[in-house]
C-alpha cells in the first residue's frame, strides 16, 4: 500500500513537471513570437516611408532580433546591410575588371567605379562608427550631421559609378548598373531611416 502511494506521488510529480515544462516552453515561444511579430510590423511600417519600401523590408526583415522596435537600431542595421552589399559589389566589380571580356573603352569607367565604391565603403563605415555612439551622446547634433553627410556622399559616389556606364552598351554595362542600382537603393533607404530617426530624436 505504501509503495503504491509512493509510486502515485512520483507519477503525479512527474506529470506536474511535464505540464510545467510545456508551459515554460509555450510561454517562451509566445513571448519570442510576439516580439518578433512586433518587430516585423515596426520594420514594415518604417520601410513604407522610404523610396524603396519592398527592398527595405526584404533586406531588414531577417534582422528582427537585432532591430526590435528601435528606430536607431533600424537605421544602424540598414547602414550595415548597405555597407555589406557595397563591399560585395566592389569585390564583384574587381573580378569583372580582370575578366578577358573587358573592352578597352570599359577599363576607365570600371577603374573610376571601383574608386567610387572604395570611397562609399569608407563613408558608410564612418557613418556606422558614429551611429554606434549617438545614443544619448551630448554631441548628438554634430554626430548626426556627420552621418547624414557621409551617407549622402556614399550615395553620390554610387550614383557616379553608375553614371560612368550610362553611355556604354553591352553586357558589362548591364551587369554594373544592375549591381550598383541595388546598392544605391539600399543606401537611399538607409539615409531615409536615418533621417526618420533624427526627426524623432533630433
Amino acid at each position: 500500500m505504501e509503495g503504491s502511494i509512493k509510486n502515485y506521488t512520483l507519477a503525479k510529480t512527474f506529470v506536474l513537471l511535464i505540464i510545467l515544462l510545456h508551459f515554460c516552453i509555450y510561454s517562451t515561444f509566445a513571448i519570442k513570437y510576439g516580439a518578433e511579430k512586433a518587430s516585423t510590423e515596426f520594420i514594415k511600417t518604417s520601410c513604407s516611408a522610404t523610396s524603396f519600401p519592398g527592398l527595405c523590408f526584404t533586406s531588414l526583415s531577417s534582422h528582427t532580433s537585432a532591430i526590435q522596435t528601435s528606430s536607431r537600431l533600424l537605421a544602424q542595421t540598414a547602414l550595415s546591410v548597405a555597407l555589406n552589399h557595397v563591399v560585395l559589389t566592389s569585390n564583384a566589380m574587381l573580378s569583372l575588371s580582370k575578366a578577358p571580356s573587358m573592352k578597352p573603352k570599359e577599363v576607365g569607367p570600371m577603374k573610376d567605379c571601383l574608386e567610387e565604391l572604395t570611397d562609399s565603403i569608407d563613408e558608410l563605415k564612418r557613418s556606422m562608427g558614429e551611429m554606434s555612439q549617438i545614443n544619448g551622446s551630448p554631441k548628438y547634433g554634430l554626430l548626426m550631421s556627420d552621418i547624414q553627410t557621409w551617407v549622402s556622399a556614399a550615395l553620390t559616389d554610387e550614383d557616379t559609378c553608375m553614371d560612368g556606364f550610362a553611355a556604354k552598351a553591352g553586357n558589362t554595362k548591364n551587369v554594373v548598373r544592375g549591381r550598383i542600382l541595388n546598392v544605391v537603393h539600399l543606401t537611399s533607404n538607409a539615409l531615409s531611416l536615418i533621417n526618420s530617426y533624427n526627426s524623432l530624436h533630433g
